[in-house]
């Protein structure tokens, strides 16, 4: 779904870009350039940068993880 339209940015792109290392919301705007138009984008974006973060932590400790 598109989440800036002043910049035609995607979820699957702030998804990719997190993916790709950015872990902040200025570093998602300077590869995506989410946001740096009207900012009505921002809520939305940064929430999708947590869920990613969230979502990378919780399957790097799924790998640690072990049955006793």
């Amino acid at each position: 779904m598109y989440v800036c339209i002043c910049k035609s940015v995607t979820d699957h792109q702030i998804r990719r870009s997190v993916e790709g290392g950015a872990r902040s919301w200025r570093e998602v705007q300077a590869d995506t350039g989410c946001g740096t138009q009207c900012g009505k984008c921002a809520c939305l974006g940064k929430d999708i940068i947590r869920e990613t973060v969230v979502r990378e932590l919780n399957a790097a400790t799924a790998d640690l993880a072990y049955a006793v």
